[in-house]
C-alpha cells in the first residue's frame, strides 16, 4: 500500500499538529452536550412493526450482511439518515438532471 504524498500546505499542518500547536476549543460543558447528544442518538427505546416484500427483506439482510450488521441495525441507520437529511435519494435526482 503506498503512502499518499502530502502538499506543502499539509504537510505543514500535519507538522503543527504533530508538533503539538493546536489547541481544542472545547468546553468541558461542550463534550458533556456532544457526549448527550451521542447517547440520545444512539439509544433505542421504541420499537415500530412494518410490512415489506418477502424480496426486499431478502435483499435488506443480503446488504446488512455485506456490511457485517444485523438487518434491523441497518434499517435503523437507514431511517436515521433519511430522517437527518444525509440520505440522498439518487434516482430522484437522475430524473432532475
Amino acid at each position: 500500500m503506498s503512502k499518499k504524498q502530502l502538499d506543502k500546505e499539509e504537510q505543514a499542518l500535519v507538522d503543527a499538529f504533530e508538533a503539538g500547536e493546536f489547541q481544542s476549543e472545547l468546553t468541558e460543558a461542550r463534550v458533556k452536550e456532544l457526549q448527550e447528544a451521542a447517547d440520545a442518538t444512539a439509544r433505542k427505546d421504541k420499537r415500530i412493526n412494518i410490512r415489506i416484500s418477502s424480496r426486499d427483506l431478502e435483499l435488506l439482510k443480503r446488504r446488512a450482511l455485506k456490511e457485517g450488521l444485523p438487518y434491523q441495525s441497518l434499517v435503523a441507520s437507514i431511517l436515521h439518515k433519511y430522517i437527518a437529511g444525509s440520505l440522498k435519494d439518487i434516482e430522484s435526482d437522475n430524473n432532475h438532471r
